[in-house]
């Protein structure tokens, strides 16, 4: 090819390579119709309000999904939904609707085991009540965090946390936040082993929610009052006070804290030798978790049947219900349960050696 010809050539591709840069600008300048470029664009407008209504939904939908999936006994789950739904907040800018979802992961991280996530995530809800002047979020942020700090072993950290809390809500006449707060107050009384304090503030707690008529937030107290009087080796209040748990509960369709009532019974009635009570129990828990399919409360079951039996004396028996709640770990993937239970049978067939 002579010089010519590659001169002649390298400008029609010049020509070529311009007409189709032209072309293209013309295009983004006057579109005459929303074909695939043009609706990838608008995807990636933080501005466009189609945009935002689309990710607002898909993240409310994702965060219903997550509390679905934290209520069932998937914490992993729900953090990766709540995770996108919280991308989703972020970029259309729905600060309050993080909050929640902070909240949500907090409580997901928490049931795992991974308390610095969890307190991170409690953190980023308090600073978000506190920017957005969100008073009763500020207090069940604070009465979260609290109670975390609690599980920590900080009790001091833990009341002045939940101190603060109640100080808000006094503050603000927030009945329902005076009474979380005492309730929680509470437990700091019982975990520094003042228990006739414990019991002090449950009781004046209970007032507080009955006055609301937070029936939820009463049962919630009255388990905290059966665990007191349990400490405190006072096993009549104890049945009184978790029965009542239980039947308001029941009554309410609350199988969380109705669940945790049967467990403080069935603690309290082995511990007076009741034992045939306690099996009664036991199976309406273990009835419980499997109409509600929720692998994690059966898990909890077998592993409690294990213990009674072990208790007992009868090791096969405990042994085939050790292994049935390992299975149940497993299939949740839960490593750390899972070590637990193990450790918990091989300390058991060492015993009867």
């Amino acid at each position: 090819m002579t010089p010519q010809h590659l001169f002649s050539s390298t400008k029609a591709k010049n020509y070529r390579l311009f007409g189709f840069c032209l072309l293209i600008l013309v295009s983004l300048l006057y579109p005459a119709t929303a074909g695939a470029a043009d609706i990838t664009q608008q995807l990636h407008r933080p501005k466009n309000s189609s945009f935002r209504q689309l990710s607002r939904d898909d993240a409310d939908s994702l965060l219903r999904v997550a509390e679905q999936q934290y209520a069932a006994g998937y914490p992993q789950k729900a953090i990766d939904s709540g995770l996108q739904a919280l991308d989703i907040f972020h970029l259309v800018g729905d600060v309050k609707a993080k909050g929640l979802t902070y909240n949500l992961l907090a409580k997901a991280y928490i049931q795992l085991g991974r308390y610095k996530e969890g307190e991170d995530a409690l953190r980023r809800h308090l600073a978000i009540a506190r920017d957005t002047k969100d008073f009763q979020s500020q207090i069940f942020a604070l009465n979260n965090l609290g109670t975390l700090l609690l599980q920590y072993g900080e009790p001091k950290a833990a009341g002045e946390t939940i101190e603060d809390a109640y100080t808000i809500a006094d503050n603000v006449n927030n009945i329902e936040g005076e009474g979380l707060s005492l309730s929680n107050l509470g437990l700091v009384a019982a975990r520094l082993g003042d228990y006739n304090r414990a019991v002090k503030l449950y009781e004046t707690a209970l007032i507080f929610r009955r006055r609301t008529g937070d029936t939820q937030g009463e049962i919630n107290t009255l388990n905290n009052l059966g665990d007191a009087y349990l400490a405190a080796g006072n096993y009549l209040d104890t049945i009184s006070s978790y029965g009542a748990a239980m039947r308001m509960a029941k009554s309410i369709g609350d199988r969380t804290n109705q669940l945790r009532a049967i467990d403080g019974l069935v603690t309290a009635h082995s511990a007076g030798g009741r034992y045939e009570r306690a099996f009664d129990l036991l199976q309406q828990r273990l009835t419980i978790a499997q109409e509600l399919q929720n692998p994690r409360e059966e898990l909890n079951s077998f592993a409690s049947y294990a213990k009674l039996y072990e208790q007992l004396g009868n090791y096969p028996t405990a042994r085939n219900f050790y292994e049935r709640a390992i299975t149940l770990s497993q299939a949740l993937e839960d490593n750390k349960q899972e070590i637990f239970l193990r450790d918990r049978m091989t300390q058991m067939v060492r015993s009867k050696k």
